[in-house]
């Protein structure tokens, strides 16, 4: 579904990224692991059209490489930024509706899943966002998105932050999201979930891939933990 080929990014002159190369297949969940500054965030945020980037970002068969990000959002990927990005003043339930698309119908998420999944912000569904806690907030963030009824849905630490009782509602949102064949790429600092959701693992560093594997592969590989994870 998403195939990202010699993938460089740059901010103003500084080069972020330096060939980076990454897949991820169809109802397919792949997180991108690594230390603080390696090049994650800048990843998902060069394929979803918000860095100057040089490569190749092909998804569904379409270069995404030169397009502006609402375009790349209208073809199906979705985008959950680190910092949330909620409309202060507007609702809960107000956010959820600028998420959506025009066809209703066809949608694979509604209001009701929305509410149903997290039944905290059904209970402040009238209330301003900016009023929100920030594990409430990163809830609605997320399920906005959804509401955009992206085929492939790019995350940026989704948990940074959040108590554990909102990082297991979390990890329980990603099981559906699997579950109604929405691919998943996960920019993820706890490696727990992440060897647990995931099918695939890549491990960054120095704006490169140093690692790709299965879970199993990476718990097996001691070394590459202790060299580009583990503080």
């Amino acid at each position: 579904m998403l195939d990202v080929t010699d993938l460089h990014a740059y901010y103003g002159k500084s080069h972020i990224l330096h060939g980076v190369n990454l897949s991820v297949g169809d109802g397919e969940c792949v997180s991108l692991l690594g230390r603080n500054g390696v090049g994650r965030s800048t990843t998902i945020r060069a394929i979803m059209g918000m860095v100057d980037a040089e490569g190749s970002v092909v998804f569904k068969s379409e270069q995404l490489l030169g397009m502006k990000a609402f375009e790349i959002a209208h073809k199906g990927l979705g985008y959950v930024p680190e910092n949330r990005d909620i409309f202060p003043t507007l609702t809960v339930r107000q956010n959820l509706v600028l998420g959506m698309k025009t066809n209703v119908e066809s949608r694979r998420w509604k209001m009701d899943d929305m509410f149903r999944l997290f039944p905290r912000l059904k209970e402040r569904e009238n209330t301003q966002a900016g009023v929100l806690s920030g594990g409430e907030q990163q809830m609605l963030t997320l399920c906005r998105t959804l509401m955009g009824d992206p085929d492939l849905v790019m995350i940026d630490e989704p948990t940074e932050g959040l108590a554990p009782k909102i990082v297991q509602l979390v990890r329980e949102l990603f099981e559906e999201i699997k579950r109604r064949g929405v691919s998943i790429l996960l920019v993820e600092q706890k490696l727990a979930i992440a060897l647990e959701i995931s099918e695939r693992l890549y491990v960054m560093g120095h704006g490169q891939i140093v690692f790709e594997g299965t879970p199993h592969d990476l718990r097996s590989n001691a070394s590459i933990r202790k060299e580009w994870l583990e503080v």
